[in-house]
């Protein structure tokens, strides 16, 4: 009897989850049938020529619009792009750029490929590839103008303040090293910066720096993953797992389903258990970045140093369309050892009327134990062990970041100045008066919101000449105000105007030198590590 009332019970769970997939499925082909016969009649009846690519790709990323930034559609030329960014690899001429209605900007240049061996500099605009005028390609098609297959030739014309200039060169082999320096400190304190966990290279690359660097005595690490946007989780689970013993969880990714929730360990021999290290993060660090940071720091196996992490506990998977399409989506969120999700922006629970993504850490945060029984929390981030105190931005300060005043002003400041060397270039008062003169006099660029609101008014009254006659001196005060708020935060400014410069005269290398001896944080790493009784407490009991 037992037995008959299981199995009716089974029956009856099996015919209900059968009905709730089959109105699943309905509403779901329901849908796109709806949007078929939709597509059918307006191609046929509307008065103009549509262009179906274009809109399919609008109606898809519309779709995906109010899921999360993550989940993003590819078309075909995307699909090479995003495979490019994942494994650091292509046929190009060693610059990253930024596009404009002129055409191509060189942002920087990577030294010893066809660019810089050419002559080309940073700030040069590229206006003619191949006799094709730039200014009449869209943006998609500019990305590709200047990728293809290794040892093709290619053609430029660029202006260059006010000279245009030919440039004839080819197509070289570009490699991105997600290990672009490492070095010794000091006698016996190594540094290693990891950009991105970019495929296979990332891990390699780290591995081969310390076992160098060990090589030249080295006994404690920094290790750098300040601005790092993560990458492949695999690379970020074989990282973590050099200074773990094989075994360990490393991070749980869970998903709606069995097949996108998983347990990442460590299956290599480690490469150094014992090693101190100070890993140093910031709030660009994201990702993959924070699983082996939020690992590490889980099972207290290095001291974290620097600023909260970004909070980007989501996983994607890309996902093969049709003709050549591909779909990046948000399959599961990742939980480092202790349990901790490390998500700070809550895309579920986005606003409907203002669309604004409340915070995960603005409400109830957990606490959780790490190996030695130190709590540390979820809900946005990892926060480091050490905190380095910087200024909280001011919204005028986020505008300046996103616009090309700072590139603007350094790219005219190495035009103007004699190059110096690592050892005699300075930053100080002068750089930053200069900089904010720069902004008042000679860059369009960066607008703040009062100034946007501000202009869009006087347009609506600008042939009252009593108006006008003030116009001038408001504008100039709204102005004065800007240069104020940007002041407040002039640790930040200075120090983006300092990579700047420094990139455009010495490469990246050469930020990375100057780093090495001037950085505040780097040397905080420094004397945390030379005082190893401070260091054993801190992983001891978090003080």
């Amino acid at each position: 009897m037992k037995n008959k009332k299981h199995i009716l019970a089974l029956v009856v769970t099996v015919v209900i989850v059968s009905f709730s997939f089959q109105d699943r499925f309905f509403e779901i082909a329901k849908q796109i049938q709806i949007y078929n016969n939709l597509y059918k009649t307006l191609n046929i009846n509307y008065i103009d020529e549509l262009n179906q690519g274009d809109l399919t790709a609008k109606a898809i990323n519309n779709t995906l619009e109010n899921l999360d930034p993550y989940t993003r559609f590819y078309n075909e030329q995307q699909v090479e792009d995003a495979k490019i960014r994942r494994e650091g690899e292509y046929g190009g001429i060693g610059i990253s750029s930024k596009y404009t209605k002129k055409g191509i900007i060189i942002v920087s240049i990577k030294e010893g490929f066809p660019a810089d061996k050419s002559g080309l500099k940073v700030g040069d605009i590229i206006t003619v590839v191949n006799n094709q005028n730039l200014a009449e390609l869209e943006r998609e098609q500019l990305s590709q103008v200047l990728k293809g297959t290794p040892g093709t030739p290619i053609t430029l014309k660029i202006e260059r303040g006010n000279k245009t200039l030919d440039f004839g060169l080819k197509l070289d082999q570009i490699i991105d090293d997600p290990v672009p320096f490492y070095d010794m400190i000091n006698e016996d304190t190594g540094y290693v910066v990891l950009t991105r966990f970019t495929v296979r290279r990332a891990t390699d690359g780290v591995k081969n720096a310390i076992e160098k660097l060990k090589e030249k005595g080295m006994k404690k690490l920094v290790f750098d993953l300040r601005s790092n946007p993560g990458g492949s989780l695999f690379d970020a689970v074989n990282i973590t797992n050099l200074f773990i013993p094989t075994g360990k969880k490393v991070v749980d990714t869970r998903g709606k389903t069995k097949k996108n929730s998983r347990t990442y360990r460590t299956n290599q021999a480690p490469l150094d258990t014992e090693m101190p290290v100070v890993v140093l993060i910031d709030g660009r660090s994201a990702s993959a970045s924070e699983i082996v940071s939020g690992a590490l720091q889980d099972y207290d196996r290095a001291v974290i140093m620097g600023q909260r992490s970004f909070g980007k506990g989501l996983v994607q998977r890309y996902f093969d369309l049709s003709y050549g399409t591909q779909m990046k989506a948000t399959i599961s969120k990742y939980y480092t050892p202790s349990g901790r999700c490390i998500q700070e922006l809550d895309y579920a629970n986005r606003d409907p009327k203002t669309g604004e993504v409340p915070k995960f850490s603005d409400n109830i945060v957990n606490s959780f134990t790490t190996t030695n029984g130190r709590t540390v929390k979820d809900g946005g981030g990892v926060t480091p062990d050490v905190v380095i105190n910087i200024t909280e931005k001011t919204d005028e300060t986020k505008k300046l970041l996103s616009s090309s005043a700072i590139f603007d002003f350094a790219t005219n400041y190495v035009r103007k100045n004699t190059k110096p060397t690592l050892n005699t270039i300075s930053f100080g008062d002068a750089e930053f008066t200069s900089f904010k003169n720069y902004l008042k006099t000679q860059d369009t660029t960066f607008t703040s919101k009062q100034e946007s609101l501000f202009k869009e008014a006087y347009k609506s009254v600008n042939n009252n000449k009593a108006i006008a006659a003030e116009y001038k001196k408001l504008q100039e005060e709204i102005e004065n105000q800007k240069i104020d708020a940007i002041s407040t935060n002039k640790d930040i400014v200075m120090s983006e105007i300092q990579d700047e410069i420094l990139e455009q005269y010495f490469y990246k290398k050469g930020v990375y030198q100057y780093h090495l001896k001037n950085d505040a944080t780097i040397k905080q790493a420094v004397e945390l590590l030379n005082d190893s009784n401070r260091y054993q407490k801190i992983l001891a009991n978090g003080k």
